[in-house]
């Protein structure tokens, strides 16, 4: 057996700050003008590589933050000369929740790297290799780094043997680095020595080791990671450290034997360190909860990634069950049982999280999502274990799954997507064509609030920060602006109240509070339909005088960045529709009526 401690020397660092970091702490909200201040020192810092892109902040910054993504990446890029710039891309999802085809693939791959990154750290949600190919091969091309990620996750069927077979698979595509993902912070110290051991004495190949703080286990794993012979670790900058995210380099510095630390600067580590300090107190304190922040060993059960476990506290405070967040915990690893074992990363984290909540709050398997649909169908690729034949055929009825890969099964999106943007008018750079392609509704949207000039522009001034007060059903409610802490808004200069059909707010929430408003007044002749949960009118499918029966898909509602699809609760002609697409609705409002 080789002593690898004999051949290894200091390891490097991939800093997470400005992606994984605040995505698994403050649910993704960290805006580009607060980067780009610091960027050009953490260049000076000396890590190897700085991820900044991919993930969820693609999808937060176009529909919470009104930021234009690919904006920030290339202000990013301008700054940092020195280190390499890397993003977290998902295979064949890209940044999204489900597969595009190959066209969307090469052509997103192509703009990322054009517009900065160096690096392409790509993974599938399944470790289904056939997923990846597209994406890796392009990168190559193109002249990138590729970092191939394996999931690291426990069951009975993620053994060591599982994961070397799938690393040679990933090795067969010539991907640079192996990372071993650990997304929940669930690899103990002996499992990342073990692991990390076999992939150099088998392989002989450069390995990164990415995991969380959300079991408190990180800096021993990194410790031991390093000593088995880890050429890169992934850490972030305290404070914005810990919890369900990174751990802080500054304690990874000293907790490493000295003749493995890495060459990094602390001074400009301390620097950076106080700025984030400063932000956070400033703008976005009220975005953390105690509940990510402390380790929590329960991780080993549930294995709830850190991003996710931030979102779903936010989703279940949306939907008015913060109380529910125990009982879903323990739904979750039922849920990932009876669906084949997946890893609990993005997409699939989503589809067995969002199930989880359903069942919890309206019994097991009562909803059931489109996405969790199409996954047991095999849309997503093939899942690890076997999905219960139970939960498959209450799913899928007689349906077979398919055994293609996926994408095999999906028309070219781009020559589409550019003559829908060209046609609506939002057509101004090649990027958009991207960003529409894999979030249509939410694009549109962002698009539509840039031709108005209400998108946020990182170099200007700080857009004011102001309450406004609404009228609804005859009394005044105070609606914020998003990052804005409440104690902003009762120190907020007084605005005049102005009725809620005049509020200019986007998206539809003003048409959205006005419907909720009569909806709770009014008398229908027929049977109404309420919204399940909080969430957003995707589509409907339906209008006034459609005959409908039993069963029928009337509206999607997305919810939780799922979709589910209403169905009629009876046969009738739809009598009054209530709510337009695009509209936020709450649960139990009514949505339309059936007589």
């Amino acid at each position: 057996m080789i002593d690898w401690l004999r051949l290894i020397g200091m390891v490097e660092i991939i800093d997470t700050t400005m992606r994984d970091a605040h995505q698994s702490l403050l649910a993704t909200r960290l805006r580009t003008r607060d980067m780009l201040p610091i960027a050009d020192v953490i260049d000076e810092a000396g890590f190897y590589s700085l991820e900044v892109w991919g993930g969820a902040t693609f999808d937060a910054a176009i529909r919470y933050l009104r930021e234009d993504p690919w904006e920030r990446l290339r202000l990013i890029r301008e700054r940092v000369r020195k280190t390499k710039l890397q993003m977290l891309l998902r295979g064949q999802n890209l940044v999204g929740y489900r597969h595009y085809p190959d066209d969307v693939v090469e052509k997103f791959v192509e703009l990322a790297f054009k517009n900065g990154i160096d690096i392409f750290r790509v993974f599938d949600a399944l470790n289904d290799v056939r997923n990846m190919k597209t994406s890796i091969r392009k990168a190559k091309e193109l002249g990138a780094i590729v970092q191939g990620a394996v999931c690291y996750t426990i069951s009975p069927v993620h053994t060591l043997e599982y994961y070397l077979k799938t690393i040679e698979e990933l090795l067969a595509l010539e991907v640079d680095i192996i990372t071993i993902k650990d997304m929940a912070g669930i690899l103990e110290p002996h499992r990342a020595y073990e692991l990390v051991h076999a992939i150099k004495e088998e392989f002989k190949v450069p390995v990164d080791v990415h995991t969380h703080a959300t079991g408190g286990l990180a800096v021993a794993t990194y410790r031991e990671a390093v000593r088995a012979g880890a050429d890169y670790i992934n850490t972030a900058i305290s404070p914005l450290a810990f919890g369900t995210a990174q751990p802080g380099v500054q304690s990874v510095y000293y907790a490493l034997d000295p003749d493995l630390r890495p060459s990094i600067n602390m001074k400009v580590i301390d620097k950076i360190s106080k700025y984030l300090r400063k932000i956070i107190e400033e703008k976005y304190l009220h975005l953390l909860n105690w509940r990510i922040l402390l380790p929590n060993p329960d991780v080993i059960i549930h294995q709830i990634p850190g991003g996710m476990f931030s979102n779903l506290i936010a989703q279940l405070r949306q939907q008015g069950k913060l109380d529910k967040l125990d009982e879903v915990l323990e739904e979750v690893p039922r849920v990932r049982e009876d669906l084949g074992w997946p890893p609990l990363v993005t997409p699939l984290s989503q589809i067995v999280g969002t199930q989880a909540v359903l069942n919890v709050l309206f019994g097991r398997y009562r909803i059931i999502p489109k996405e969790t649909r199409n996954y047991v169908k095999g849309l997503y690729g093939r899942p690890p274990g076997r999905i219960k034949e139970e939960i498959r055929k209450l799913i899928l009825g007689d349906e077979k799954p398919i055994t293609v890969r996926p994408a095999d099964l999906l028309k070219p999106m781009l020559d589409e997507c550019r003559r829908v943007l060209v046609e609506k008018g939002y057509l101004e750079k090649e990027e958009d064509i991207l960003t529409y392609c894999l979030f249509p509704q939410v694009a549109l949207e962002f698009f539509e609030a840039r031709r108005r000039e209400l998108v946020e522009k990182p170099l200007g001034p700080e857009p004011p920060r102001r309450a406004v007060t609404v009228i609804i059903d005859g009394k005044p409610v105070v609606v914020g602006i998003e990052n804005v802490s409440l104690e902003e808004i009762e120190a907020a200069p007084a605005q005049p109240l102005i009725p809620v059909q005049a509020a200019p707010l986007i998206g539809g929430q003003a048409s959205t509070l006005t419907s909720q408003a009569a909806g709770s007044s009014r008398k229908f002749t027929g049977e109404p339909v309420k919204a399940p949960m909080a969430g957003k009118i995707l589509k409907i499918n339906v209008k006034p005088g459609d005959r409908v029966r039993k069963g029928d898909k009337i509206i999607v509602l997305e919810s939780m960045k799922m979709a589910t699809d209403i169905l009629a609760p009876r046969d009738g002609v739809v009598e009054e529709i209530l709510v337009k697409e695009g509209d936020n609705v709450e649960a139990g409002q009514v949505l339309l009526s059936i007589k």
